[in-house]
């Protein structure tokens, strides 16, 4: 199939693309090869490539006003955001790219305005090695069914699981605890966000056994009383917050993001976690999730709900998150916004009434008075 781009220039040119499909088979086979050059594109929702992709494969996503202001002409840093992966494609490391989606048979059923076409016109205007593009024929379903052990793996919802102390290390949050009085957030262990990213709670941190399973090398204390219980063992943060509608967690997001960046680029693994395991320390993660991922406050939330089902941040948080969705995705097109996406330290917190029976979210999205700004 041929598809003709129209290239944004004073002479107007035109671009053809060849777009021919390629079956899992031989996809297969170029991964498994000793010099494959290879680029997999997946173009499906942040949610369903986290659950499980291709490994090494990249994930192509960018959010609805992304696609508004480009109108069509995305530029190769959003189709592969990750600036050494672009520079091997640009440089003809790559000498083939493959993009799939869900299950399409086909390269004539992909939606013209999806997030796959777009990548495709993307390659079209940024391909100076001249790289084969490639359609996969049946999408991940498909690759996935034939060839499982080339896919990750999704993460169990539930965390490590290990016994419960029965004499809990002196100072933790549940000094004099047991198996029949530990509360509900205190019970498992941490749960893996990512890879390299944990969620839980003061007594999990205190559990030096679980967090050295996990191989965790850092932690972030987000709360103003909490002890660091290991500090010759571990790295720590501390975001001394308070979990209430005045408290201001979202000038901390920043420095949140970038310690565990640091963390992760060294190797290592950071758990988050404040008294509970809920609100504060579920807020910093949900507000990684967005800066790094790009994706939606209520993408994040599921997310993260389905690994550590309790999580609740409080309405002044979910409102911050909210402020921080709008900017965060609005920098997705401005480079001018791209180094300050969190909110400043006067900042403005915002207070919401509770609404029997509401979704926090639900309620958020459609009466915040928050809005994405116009301009960059």
């Amino acid at each position: 199939m041929y598809l003709e781009f129209s290239r944004p220039a004073r002479r107007p040119t035109m671009v053809i693309m060849e777009v021919p499909n390629i079956d899992c088979g031989s996809l297969r086979a170029l991964l498994k090869g000793t010099e494959s050059g290879c680029l997999v594109l997946d173009c499906r929702s942040f949610f369903s490539f986290s659950s499980s992709h291709i490994s090494g494969s990249t994930n192509v996503r960018f959010s609805a006003i992304v696609r508004r202001r480009a109108r069509g002409g995305l530029g190769l840093e959003h189709i592969v955001p990750n600036e050494d992966t672009r520079s091997r494609l640009l440089s003809g490391e790559y000498r083939t790219v493959v993009l799939l989606d869900d299950r399409s048979l086909d390269f004539s059923q992909v939606k013209k305005d999806g997030t796959l076409m777009l990548a495709v016109t993307a390659l079209s205007r940024n391909n100076p090695r001249g790289a084969s593009v490639f359609f996969l024929k049946g999408g991940f379903d498909t690759f996935s069914s034939e060839f499982p052990e080339m896919c990750t793996k999704a993460p169990p919802p539930q965390g490590l699981s290990l016994p419960l102390s029965a004499n809990c290390p002196p100072g933790s949050a549940e000094s004099g605890c047991n198996s029949c009085t530990t509360p509900l957030y205190d019970q498992g262990g941490p749960v893996e966000i990512l890879p390299f990213l944990y969620l839980g709670s003061a007594y999990h941190a205190s559990r030096k056994d679980m967090l050295d399973m996990l191989g965790i090398t850092a932690l972030i204390n987000v709360s103003a009383n909490c002890p660091n219980h290991f500090e010759d063992h571990y790295q720590y943060k501390s975001i001394p917050v308070e979990d209430n509608h005045k408290a201001d967690i979202s000038s901390w997001f920043n420095e949140a993001i970038e310690f565990i960046d640091s963390v992760r680029n060294k190797g290592g693994r950071v758990f988050v976690h404040c008294q509970a395991g809920i609100s504060r320390s579920a807020t910093i993660c949900l507000a990684y999730l967005m800066r790094t991922n790009r994706v939606k406050l209520d993408e994040a939330f599921e997310f993260v709900k389905q690994r550590r089902s309790i999580i609740s941040p409080n309405f002044s948080f979910m409102g911050q998150l909210l402020q921080f969705e709008s900017q965060v995705l609005a920098t997705s097109t401005c480079s001018s916004e791209a180094s300050s996406p969190a909110l400043s330290k006067s900042g403005t917190v915002f207070n919401f009434p509770v609404h029997a029976g509401a979704s926090p979210l639900s309620f958020l999205t459609h009466h915040s008075p928050i809005t994405p700004s116009p301009t960059c």
